[in-house]
């Protein structure tokens, strides 16, 4: 298996979840969803649930991810 790079370092697709909510959706291949959090993200109030949204769908991301390696092998 080779390693990419959010193996090498996973705190900085989290870091990116964090700061930047709706850039985060653009890396994981989910546009749409990118799009609206920015949306959200555009206002303060919704600066804190556009990164507890990112931050939560990284999560979902890395397991699918770990789920399908697995099932490869």
């Amino acid at each position: 298996c080779t390693r990419d790079a959010t193996q090498r370092d996973p705190y900085m697709r989290l870091l990116l979840a964090i700061l930047i909510p709706w850039l985060q959706f653009f890396t994981i291949g989910r546009p749409f969803a990118g799009i609206f959090c920015l949306l959200l993200q555009l206002t303060l109030i919704g600066w804190v649930p556009a990164a507890i949204w990112s931050v939560y769908a990284l999560s979902q991301y890395e397991t699918d991810r770990k789920i399908r390696q697995a099932n490869r092998h």
